[in-house]
């Protein structure tokens, strides 16, 4: 019994962990894409106004508009912000599973 509940311990710890690297790399690589791809999306469809929401960010990223030369600003911007927010997600869900872990484990005894 007692390797079972150790063996069912190692397991919860280490799937508890989340690779704050990784996932930066997948938010960023879905970011930068998805901005590319809004921008793009909207250039190939055209009109006489071309994404007057879209094209709001340029207020906050400095170079980007709903262009072809914006769409590749809003790749790097949209990589960057996607890897920033994936980043803080790993750290504060590790940063909390690491607590809880040593919460129970206190409360255990």
């Amino acid at each position: 019994m007692n390797e079972k509940r150790s063996a069912h311990q190692l397991v919860s710890r280490k799937v508890a962990v989340i690779h704050s690297g990784v996932l930066a790399l997948v938010m960023a690589v879905v970011g930068g894409a998805s901005l590319f791809l809004m921008t793009v999306w909207l250039l190939i469809k055209g009109g006489k106004t071309v994404g007057p929401h879209l094209s709001l960010l340029g207020q906050y990223f400095i170079g980007y508009s709903v262009t072809w030369t914006g769409s590749f600003v809003g790749l790097l911007y949209g990589a960057l912000v996607g890897g920033l927010i994936g980043w803080s997600i790993g750290l504060i869900y590790n940063r909390v599973a690491e607590w809880r872990q040593q919460w129970t484990k206190t409360l255990k005894g």
